[in-house]
């Protein structure tokens, strides 16, 4: 059985980007995989300091210095055969949980540990407004996730206006996501 960390912020939990998290997992649950969700916004997570003149321990060691939850969640992504990356879209971007968390990891990641490279992974943009953002969300999620070596699936968005018709395509997802990690899947970078 293959594990996934579902990983998704938004500070509405009952809302669109919560409704697309559920549908993927229903779908991972119903291939078999192991889950773990990890809701960003109901951590305790502080902002990179950027300490020692910009790269502290986090280039030298692949230890963040800060004690919050941080290093709880790098060891489940780490421990994780799959990730999926979920976020609401503000301003064209991932939420400012999300980039809380995601700055810290790629000093850890991308620098030091590689804990995270290979790790084949989905990504889903969720716009409650126009959806209009959801592309560059996506891109510079993916565009972080290349700097630690990462491996993107599929990106998705969601949006008001297609959630009737993707929701559903998000468990089909999920489903499809969990058989590939255990299959395998061919696909060249």
């Amino acid at each position: 059985m293959k594990k996934v960390a579902v990983i998704w912020s938004s500070p509405n939990k009952d809302g669109l980007t919560a409704s697309a998290g559920k549908r993927f997992v229903e779908g991972l649950t119903s291939a078999g995989a192991e889950v773990e969700e990890i809701h960003l916004n109901s951590r305790k997570l502080e902002h990179c300091r950027a300490c020692g003149n910009g790269w502290g321990s986090c280039k030298k060691s692949g230890v963040c210095v800060i004690q919050d939850d941080f290093a709880e969640i790098y060891k489940t992504l780490a421990e994780a055969d799959g990730i999926v990356w979920i976020s609401a879209v503000y301003w064209s971007d991932m939420t400012e949980a999300f980039k809380v968390f995601f700055d810290r990891l790629r000093r850890c990641d991308a620098t030091k540990n590689h804990f995270l490279a290979e790790k084949r992974c989905v990504l889903v943009a969720c716009a409650g407004g126009t959806g209009r953002g959801t592309l560059e969300c996506l891109t510079q999620l993916e565009r972080g996730l290349t700097h630690m070596g990462m491996r993107v699936y599929d990106r998705i968005s969601v949006v008001r206006y297609n959630k009737d018709y993707i929701l559903p395509v998000l468990e089909k997802a999920g489903e499809t996501y969990a058989n590939t990690l255990e299959t395998g899947f061919d696909m060249y970078y």
